[in-house]
């Protein structure tokens, strides 16, 4: 079963190798690895050159360097040139847990009918990757908690092309909330069959757009809302109060 992995990234010359390598001592023998880079100017297209797939050697399948219009359309560049068979995303500067973290992802596809496979992830500090700042378990799989403002962590979600190819990509309207409406689009309105893989898949570095500052968390969370009426769903009461009160949970796990 082949994977692909997805990076997308601009200007993150100190972090881009540790996350490629994570990927790259991976024990499961079919990874596709795809990196949309967004025209960097630091030295990134360079290390990234230097990680080219050659002969006898895993390294980067699929490389762009050009201008975008944002992540998300970076994202969708990246899941038109796919062709694996699930579709994973690893961000510049995270890390994939162990080496068998892809190999544990496969198994749960192959042992079940599930289209979508979830785990969880820690969130570390942006320059101290092993100073944990939250946990993000993410629980058995019930469609109702979206409703509680829940969602599974974007980074740690595998899901099959074939669900893409069915449904759609990320919608580029929205500049910090696609990942959370691709998600309830399908798994909530769609009903994706999806499982929970209890285990901790994913170092996710804080510092994202919608973990900055309180104006950008107030426009994730607009997008939250709108995400809901896009798909054509209408928004449950306190779903923004919910969803941040669930990310307060996560200091304490």
């Amino acid at each position: 079963m082949r994977i692909s992995l997805i990076t997308v990234c601009r200007n993150v010359a100190p972090v881009i190798a540790e996350s490629l390598d994570s990927v790259l001592a991976q024990s499961h023998p079919d990874i596709e690895l795809i990196v949309i880079d967004g025209a960097s100017t630091d030295g990134t297209v360079e290390i990234l050159e230097r990680y080219r797939c050659a002969p006898g050697k895993r390294g980067i399948d699929i490389l762009v360097s050009e201008p975008d219009k944002g992540i998300y359309d970076a994202m969708n560049k990246g899941l038109a040139r796919a062709t694996g068979d699930i579709i994973g995303f690893v961000n510049a500067g995270d890390l994939l847990m162990t080496k068998d973290t892809i190999a544990q992802v496969v198994a749960a596809f192959q042992r079940s009918h599930a289209e979508a496979v979830y785990g969880d992830i820690i969130m570390v500090d942006e320059k101290d990757i092993y100073r944990v700042h939250r946990t993000w378990l993410s629980g058995t799989y019930h469609r109702e908690n979206f409703r509680k403002g829940w969602m599974p962590p974007h980074v740690g979600t595998f899901i099959r092309k074939s669900v893409y190819d069915r449904y759609g990509h990320f919608n580029t309207d929205l500049r910090i909330g696609a990942d959370y409406e691709i998600l309830l689009r399908f798994l909530y309105k769609q009903q994706v069959p999806t499982i929970h893989l209890r285990e901790v898949l994913v170092r996710f570095r804080l510092g994202g757009m919608s973990n900055g500052n309180l104006k950008l968390i107030l426009r994730a969370n607009r997008e939250v809302r709108r995400s809901w009426g896009l798909n054509g769903l209408k928004a449950p009461p306190l779903l923004v109060t919910r969803k941040l009160w669930s990310k307060v949970m996560q200091f304490f796990h």
